[in-house]
């Protein structure tokens, strides 16, 4: 698929009427696999924005909310931001002007919490997600790509046990929201090994196939 033929939200979704312009989108993907990336592309071809879990803690952080004071109390003691807090700040996120015609949220959910959490939130603004993304990658080539990062970065921590043990945890943690999202006929898998543009132009062929 070449960029001009690159399908918009439009394509996505036929049935005319103002759902028509709408969007919403989960990304997922263990680290190295380009998900980051390829949810900043994915924002500007369907015109929605990218909502990551890191960028509303740091604005929450930033900006001294009653949410943002909670997640650091925790953080700087070395400890997880409870699921609750984390539910708050997604909630609000997409309260926002901007996530009405439709957001890819990124690093959400986590856990089958959160799922029934997001849940909750889609069913009181009355909205459906269209689709739920998950980039695969050889865990050979995570390895040495998060290797090859760390040193480029002069990153210690990231050992080589240390990235497994990663993604170790991103599998056990992710395959059953991935089974149950298979289950509700929104899931598509994407080979996130390629050029960036490939891989988008995997992405949103996906996207149409599903939907359509």
């Amino acid at each position: 698929m070449t960029e001009s033929s690159v399908p918009s939200r439009h394509d996505l979704h036929p049935t005319p009427g103002p759902e028509s312009r709408v969007t919403r989108l989960l990304i997922m993907g263990p680290q190295g696999s380009g998900k980051g990336t390829q949810a900043a592309r994915l924002a500007e071809v369907f015109g929605i924005p990218a909502v990551s879990t890191g960028d509303i803690f740091r604005a929450n952080i930033k900006g001294g909310t009653e949410l943002g004071r909670l997640a650091q109390e925790y953080t700087n003691k070395g400890e997880l931001v409870p699921d609750e807090v984390t539910d708050r700040m997604v909630r609000e996120r997409l309260g926002d002007d901007d996530a009405q015609a439709g957001f890819i949220l990124d690093g959400y959910p986590r856990n089958g919490s959160q799922v029934k959490a997001l849940d909750g939130v889609l069913e009181d603004k009355g909205w459906q997600l269209d689709g739920v993304i998950e980039l695969t990658a050889d865990r050979a080539e995570l390895l040495a790509r998060i290797s090859k990062r760390a040193e480029l970065e002069g990153r210690d921590d990231d050992t080589e046990e240390a990235i497994a043990r990663r993604l170790d945890i991103y599998a056990e943690q992710t395959a059953p929201l991935t089974s149950a999202y298979g289950e509700r006929g929104l899931l598509v898998q994407v080979d996130g090994i390629g050029e960036v543009t490939e891989v988008t132009d995997r992405i949103v062929a996906g996207l149409a196939a599903q939907l359509g």
